[in-house]
């Protein structure tokens, strides 16, 4: 009779070690999942460093040289950058749905007249088709060309985060003004190109 307390001990210390061995395995389970999520950190951190390092090696700033892009513009005709050269050229980034681009437009395209002998004006709209800007420009009579951005492949080259946005580039292809928002008739706008010319 002895025999069976002595198997009951057996079992309960089989238990107790079953138990123990089930315990540290969950605590090797948590520290590898601990491990695996700040491995993760490390990774998120150390990724969004390298993209902040490439971001400041082509800065958009007054100085540093303007991108180059290729694109089409409304009337179907291709338009590099590039091929302005010695020539002043003002950016204006917009888009229909926005209040700031609509109401700025006719000062621009004011503006854009005044010096077309002298400035190149590329109006880019970001994110938007064809036949939406074809409708924009009917219903607000505007006749100029528009260069298209449908994917906001030019504006992100250009780090537009938000329009409307307008820069004036040197005959050297290098950035002299950056205005991000609305223009107004405070800005000297006139006056940025002309110191351009």
């Amino acid at each position: 009779m002895q025999n069976k307390p002595q198997s009951r001990d057996t079992n309960s210390a089989q238990q107790d070690g079953q138990k123990k061995k089930g315990s540290k395995i969950r605590r090797i389970a948590t520290m590898l999942i601990a491990l695996a999520a700040l491995a993760t950190g490390v990774w998120a951190v150390l990724a969004n460093l390298s993209n902040s390092d490439a971001k400041s090696n082509n800065p958009i700033r007054a100085g540093v040289e303007a991108p180059d892009f290729t694109a089409v513009n409304s009337e179907g005709e291709q338009v590099q950058l590039s091929d302005y050269r010695g020539k002043a050229v003002m950016i204006n980034f917009w888009a229909s749905w926005c209040t700031p681009c609509v109401r700025e437009m006719p000062l621009v395209h004011e503006l854009a007249q005044q010096n077309q002998n002298n400035v190149e004006t590329l109006f880019v709209n970001v994110g938007e088709s064809k036949g939406t800007i074809t409708e924009f420009m009917k219903s607000h009579r505007f006749d100029f060309p528009v260069i298209i951005d449908a994917t906001g492949k030019i504006s992100k080259l250009y780090r537009i985060n938000g329009l409307p946005a307008t820069m004036v580039i040197d005959q050297g292809g290098h950035f002299s003004h950056i205005l991000l928002g609305e223009l107004t008739e405070d800005i000297p706008l006139q006056q940025w190109l002309e110191e351009r010319l």
